[in-house]
């Protein structure tokens, strides 16, 4: 996920910031083994793996 997410955000010039879940209790009660996840600030986008059309689609409209 992280390969295809960088590739995609560096193209949209928005801001990625990337967690580490594991060992931060409150983060892992919250995903549990629904990593990794992708998140728009509250909202989740992705679990496992993303939809590429679907992130792409997404940032188009994150400009706007």
């Amino acid at each position: 996920m992280r390969t295809e997410v960088t590739a995609l955000v560096a193209v949209a010039a928005v801001a990625v910031d990337e967690i580490d879940v594991d060992g931060d209790p409150v983060l892992e009660a919250r995903w549990g083994d629904r990593v990794p996840v992708l998140l728009a600030g509250e909202r989740e986008l992705f679990h496992y793996r993303i939809d590429r059309a679907v992130l792409t689609a997404y940032l188009a409209g994150a400009d706007s």
